[in-house]
């Protein structure tokens, strides 16, 4: 059964924002009470906290869709809907996030650190808050925005400051647990280290943490073995241990050999090239082991590296290998520059100046991108031709239809506000007047020509009215 998950694909949807309310104050003698209308409540947001009692992405492995809740639509008398609440998503140290192209959102490293995968939807503003001078009684109110749906990759990546690599069995699982309180599987059989095990030494007054990585084998960094599953875990990592084995029984290996081969799938892997390295050879507590290490130790000195001789059963050298890991990771973290906290943002912003584009589209439709257009688009009830006339206002206002004439728009031209898989397609008209004087009823706007038959009966019962009592008032009974 699995215990350990270092990746998964994770479907987030923020809350949605709910509709503003359109409503008319209705009181016993005050027949003008004005729009009461509320807005709606702001949708939960998805957020990613960095928690280090956290260690692995199995709960996101079994439940990988998660969801916000909604805000609550405004009513009457001026109330607001109530807010949904936010989602929060504990995950280990040392977490990535990436979208589906393999692009980083955000690097986790840091107890508490935060990152909003899903933003919440706006509440939609009600009737109330849409009335001005010029509209003092809207019959609409905005809809809630969508909250933000995506799909992301969370990968693991150990944070750690010493990681122990080598051969499959070389020992490195005895190591760190001879140097810390780590318990990890050991067994005399290859690969017997399935996943990244994290220990906590203390060497005087230096603490630290050391991570025991699954063995690495020829062709690691191109996916043979379990090498380039976990090669990531070796990233953060300020020292690199090589522990190489000084009582191998195969024949073709060496612990030269095989020195050169882990350094060679760590060059192809990349990245690794500035950090320390410390030889360790083990199992000296073996004979063989031990002559064979007073034979290569004057070989690896003269690359340049420090070697230690150390046998983890038998527990001898562990306490100078320990102090010596202390003294070099107390220079990384000496001669790390210190970060300067500031605001992520989560995403950039693409814009230009304008706020908006006016593409012409080879089949002929003109498209307009924009944050604002979209946003407007999607918080339009097009069922309310008011609603639809202050949208038309505001894109008036924004500069829209001057950049739809410049890009050469005619009357009856397509126009699409958004993405092609996600837009709303009309013909275009020009305005040619716009605000209060062009408004009747609630709910209704002049400059839109579609029949509505409710309205139009509505009109004629009106103007039959009309004719009714101009008549009455022209008849003289005395004639």
């Amino acid at each position: 059964m699995t215990t350990f998950v270092d990746r998964v694909e994770l479907h987030v949807a923020a809350g949605n924002g709910g509709h503003g309310c359109a409503s008319v104050h209705r009181e016993k003698f005050k027949p003008l009470g004005g729009p009461d209308g509320g807005n709606g409540g702001r949708g939960g947001d998805v957020t990613l906290v960095v928690d280090q009692d956290i260690t692995t992405l199995l709960d996101y492995h079994h439940s990988p869709h998660r969801k916000a809740t909604n805000g609550q639509p405004g009513a009457g008398d001026h109330r607001t809907g109530k807010e949904g609440q936010d989602l929060v998503l504990p995950v280990p140290d040392g977490t990535v996030v990436l979208d589906r192209n393999g692009n980083v959102l955000a690097d986790l490293v840091g107890q508490g650190t935060t990152f909003v995968a899903g933003q919440g939807g706006r509440g939609g503003l009600g009737n109330a808050a849409l009335a001005s001078a010029r509209r003092k009684a809207p019959g609409f109110a905005l809809l809630g925005e969508p909250g933000e749906a995506r799909d992301i990759v969370l990968e693991l990546k150990t944070v750690a400051d010493v990681a122990l690599v080598g051969y499959p069995s070389a020992g490195k699982s005895s190591l760190i647990s001879v140097l810390s309180a780590a318990k990890p599987k050991i067994a005399d059989y290859p690969f017997t280290t399935l996943v990244p095990n994290l220990g906590v030494v203390t060497a005087g007054s230096t603490v630290y943490t050391i991570a025991d990585v699954p063995g690495l084998i020829p062709g690691a960094s191109q996916g043979r073995g379990l090498g380039l599953e976990f090669l990531r875990h070796v990233e953060r990592c300020s020292v690199l241990v090589h522990v190489l084995d000084t009582a191998t029984l195969e024949s073709d290996r060496d612990p030269v050999s095989d020195l050169d081969m882990i350094e060679e799938e760590l060059k192809q892997y990349g990245g690794l090239d500035d950090r320390p390295r410390i030889v360790v050879l083990n199992k000296i507590d073996i004979p063989d082991g031990q002559d064979l290490a007073d034979l290569i130790r004057p070989e690896l000195e003269e690359r340049g590296y420090r070697v230690f001789e150390v046998s983890a059963v038998a527990r001898t050298g562990l306490k100078e290998l320990s102090y010596a890991l202390a003294g070099v990771i107390a220079e990384a973290r000496a001669a790390k520059p210190v970060e300067e906290a500031s605001r992520p943002r989560n995403r950039p912003n693409a814009l230009d100046d304008a706020g908006f584009t006016v593409t012409l589209e080879e089949d002929g439709i003109y498209r307009v991108r924009g944050e604002k257009p979209e946003r407007w688009v999607r918080q339009t009830d097009f069922n309310n031709d008011e609603a639809v006339g202050y949208l038309a206002d505001r894109l008036n206002r924004l500069g829209v239809e001057d950049e739809l004439m410049k890009a050469g728009a005619r009357a009856g031209d397509g126009v699409a506000i958004g993405a092609e898989d996600n837009a709303v397609v009309f013909d275009w008209e020009p305005t040619v007047a716009a605000g209060a004087e062009m408004l009747g009823r609630r709910g209704e706007d002049h400059r839109l020509e579609a029949p509505r038959p409710a309205a139009q009966r509505r009109r004629d019962r009106e103007s039959e009215r009309d004719e009714a009592s101009k008549e009455y008032q022209e008849f003289d009974p005395f004639a």
